[in-house]
């Protein structure tokens, strides 16, 4: 599999694990390798929200210590990296450069290597601070991607609600469209 398919999705302890659990879903469809990093707390929520083990894919799940893991290299070309949900304390430490554990040491390597990293942030309202901190990691070069569904589609379901964000995270992983959500227009 050549580098181009090789996608990091990181969760970080911010509640909305629907939203990693949908993009999970929907990549293991498509021919991308995808890796799993989550946080401790990540794990936490997704065992409080999801109610099916995060190990269920069979896909590697690495822990957020684990610093040997090929991805955590820039010498180890992967195409992408999307951190959902990402709390603000992840993104503050992206911002800042801290790559005290593996998510933020994914977010410091793809930002360096100019390599496509996504962060979907799920935190209502921001401080000042979120503000600058999205700010910083947009000038570095990441999307900042806020779970905010649309409406236009008339979503039936909390699934189809938030397949409307996993369309647009799957847009800028340049994956060819399917049929996830209703364009606008289309």
């Amino acid at each position: 599999m050549d580098a181009k398919n090789r996608t990091v999705v990181a969760l970080s302890g911010a509640s909305g694990a629907i939203y990693a659990k949908q993009l999970l879903d929907f990549l293991v469809t498509t021919p991308h390798q995808v890796a799993i990093v989550a946080s401790e707390h990540a794990r936490q929520i997704w065992d409080a929200e999801m109610g099916i083990p995060l190990t269920s894919y069979d896909r590697p799940i690495y822990d957020v210590r684990d610093f040997s893991v090929p991805f955590a290299s820039g010498s180890n070309v992967w195409d992408a990296c999307v951190v959902v949900p990402c709390s603000m304390g992840m993104l503050g430490r992206i911002a800042n450069g801290l790559a005290d554990d593996l998510i933020a040491r994914c977010g410091d390597v793809f930002l360096k290597e100019r390599r496509k990293l996504i962060l979907v942030p799920r935190e209502t309202p921001y401080t000042a601070i979120h503000l600058e901190n999205m700010l910083k990691v947009t000038h570095a070069g990441a999307v900042v991607l806020p779970a905010s569904p649309s409406w236009y589609g008339k979503p039936q379901t909390l699934e189809q609600l938030v397949d409307t964000v996993i369309a647009r995270i799957v847009d800028h992983l340049g994956i060819p469209y399917t049929p996830l959500t209703k364009r606008w227009g289309g």
